[in-house]
């Protein structure tokens, strides 16, 4: 018996249980860092409340929450800052829960923020935790809470929410959930443009699997007349290569869209392989996720007046745009004019190529194949888009699945190393958030 026959043993606990320590973890490296900012505003005689809630974009989400659509800017260079740009769920869920409680809309956004890091954190870990098991989970969450501008997913801004529902509409591709896949995914087209990656890696998997579910079809059928099939039309007892054939199929996925290797079965996060999920179901599924961001992309057109492309427009008049990566390299180009800004440019190179290394890593180590998708789309539309370039860091910060291979790093380590590690880059991931939401901060 091969071991795709085998289930692979885990305790049966519940997810939330089981995702504890990580979501421990993280809130305490969030406190560290709330707590960082709050004395470091105090210092400055600068208020951290305002600087988490009223600054930048804040601003515009808790005026779309509280007036709707329609405001705009127009700018001394013609450019015109519409409202229109910024997608509408978290600004709904700042509404709904200023409706019932009293907190202001900024207040809302705040709490919305908070609690869907939460999410976020609990959704990285699942995926995590499927793939590579529950300590690469920890560290992964870990990895993502002290980011450099991890401050930002405590702030009144629709990266946590967005993280949220990617990372659950993957967990829920990887375990055969398509209709949940689906509907986070919508949600996800709700919340932020890059809500295309998502309906990307579900539409991946989607067609990946009715491939396989044909090619397979086809297989059997023509093995039906094969030498050793007995007279009443079945087949003997299947051996060990068909029942692993068997198990990969159920699962509604290839093994390598499911699994990291080739020779594990599809798990969910108790350990028993996923179960499968009927065509109709992954059509669906693959149906509902691109609904969302349809829905508010026409929306705007037709608001505009200028169709399917009006929120292109929208886009341009905030110098927003997709070049293929030619502006934010002219940008880094520019950096090397002098020996300081030439250090900054030196970083900037420094990073993106640490960001495709762990990407490349990530695909030799055969992460499942929607994650691959969706960090690619990721990297692509923050890396390749002319936007302001101080945004990129934040931008990035939903490709989480490209820590997973420094998270199996961190995983492998000594428990104490891996502590102090992790401790050392979380306080200065603090001080780093502090010093930057005085000084420039996200836009």
């Amino acid at each position: 018996m091969t071991d795709l026959d085998t289930p692979v043993a885990a305790p049966r606990v519940p997810a939330l249980r089981r995702a504890v320590p990580a979501l421990l973890g993280y809130a305490a490296v969030r406190a560290l860092g709330l707590l960082a900012l709050a004395v470091w505003s105090g210092a400055r005689g600068k208020s951290a409340y305002t600087l988490l809630t009223a600054r930048w974009d804040s601003l515009w989400y808790a005026r779309v929450a509280a007036h709707g659509y329609g405001y705009e800017v127009r700018l001394p260079n013609g450019d015109v800052h519409s409202d229109l740009a910024f997608f509408p769920l978290l600004p709904w869920l700042e509404r709904g829960l200023h409706a019932l409680t009293p907190l202001s809309c900024a207040g809302a956004g705040f709490t919305v923020a908070l609690l869907a890091s939460l999410a976020a954190a609990w959704g990285i870990f699942s995926v995590a935790d499927f793939v590579y098991g529950a300590r690469t989970g920890l560290c992964a969450v870990l990895l993502w809470a002290v980011l450099p501008v991890g401050i930002v997913q405590s702030m009144a801004y629709s990266e946590s929410l967005f993280t949220a529902l990617a990372a659950w509409s993957l967990y829920a591709v990887l375990t055969g959930r398509w209709v949940a896949a689906g509907v986070s995914a919508a949600l996800a087209g709700l919340t932020r443009p890059v809500g295309l990656a998502v309906v990307a890696a579900v539409w991946t998997a989607g067609v990946v699997s009715f491939v396989r579910d044909r090619s397979v079809g086809a297989q059997d059928s023509s093995q039906k007349h094969a030498p050793g099939v007995r007279d009443d039309g079945h087949a003997p007892e299947p051996s060990d290569a068909a029942r692993a054939r068997r198990v990969r199929r159920t699962s509604g996925a290839p093994p390598t869209m499911c699994a990291p290797h080739l020779s594990r079965a599809p798990r969910t996060a108790g350990g028993t392989p996923a179960p499968g999920a009927p065509p109709w179901r992954r059509a669906l599924g693959m149906l509902l996720a691109p609904a969302g961001a349809a829905a508010y992309v026409l929306w705007v057109g037709h608001r505009t007046g200028k169709g399917p492309l009006g929120y292109l427009d929208v886009q341009a008049g905030w110098r927003n745009g997709f070049d293929g990566g030619y502006a934010f390299a002219r940008f880094v180009a520019d950096k090397f004019t002098s020996i300081p800004s030439a250090l900054a440019g030196a970083g900037l190179i420094a990073g993106v190529c640490l960001l495709l290394w762990l990407y490349v890593t990530g695909v030799r180590q055969r992460q499942p194949l929607p994650l691959l998708v969706y960090t690619g789309v990721v990297l692509a539309l923050a890396l390749c888009a002319s936007s302001y370039f101080g945004s990129k860091p934040r931008l990035l910060m939903p490709a989480f699945p490209v820590l997973l291979p420094l998270a199996r790093a961190l995983a492998r380590a000594r428990t104490r190393t891996a502590v102090l590690v992790t401790a050392a880059v979380a306080v200065a991931s603090a001080l780093y958030g502090a010093f930057w939401l005085n000084g420039s901060g996200p836009p």
